[in-house]
């Protein structure tokens, strides 16, 4: 499990740095033409927008990973032992929950309204189904990595549990 999270990883990596470079360049685009030119271009400013869009989704996706997500730990920080890691289950259970009815379901649901109405960009002239995407796409990342972390934490505790079993059973003993 922990190979395949690390190769989601370093794809997911590059998908939101190739995405920044992207965003960076469009940028830099736009205000060549509009300063040095002076045509700015039609389309750098919604494109910037989308991929803004994109990369704060997909590096989301990736905080979540990283367990850099933002967090109100001001109960959790007190807690040690295994009321921590019954914590850290119960949180990533919400989180898990949140990515697939808000993100997965709320995402595809979006997706295809988008696609059905078949709205397009002003700019671009792209299907805005597509630009939303990301957050079904996003949504799946999520959830795997928060199954992953479920799964570590779940360990974890067992492990806990059957030291403490060990550790009292040694105890008896004496």
């Amino acid at each position: 499990m922990e190979k395949i999270r690390l190769t989601v990883d370093k794809v997911l990596e590059w998908i939101v740095i190739s995405l920044m470079g992207a965003n960076v360049m469009n940028v830099l685009w736009q205000v060549f033409t509009r300063f040095i030119l002076r045509d700015p271009s039609s389309y750098t400013e919604e494109l910037a927008r989308y991929l803004l869009i994109w990369v704060g989704l997909m590096g989301a996706s990736y905080a979540v990973s990283k367990r850099m997500h933002l967090a109100i730990d001001i109960l959790t920080q007190r807690l040690a032992g295994r009321s921590k890691q019954i914590s850290e289950l119960f949180v990533q259970i919400c989180i898990f929950l949140f990515a697939f009815f808000v993100m997965v379901i709320g995402g595809i649901r979006l997706v295809n309204i988008t696609l059905t109405l078949d709205q397009v960009s002003a700019a671009l002239q792209v299907k805005i189904g597509y630009v939303y995407l990301v957050v079904p796409f996003s949504g799946i990342l999520i959830m795997f990595y928060s199954g992953s972390l479920f799964i570590e934490a779940f360990l974890m505790l067992m492990e806990q549990n059957r030291k403490s079993t060990m550790e009292i059973r040694s105890t008896a003993v004496d």
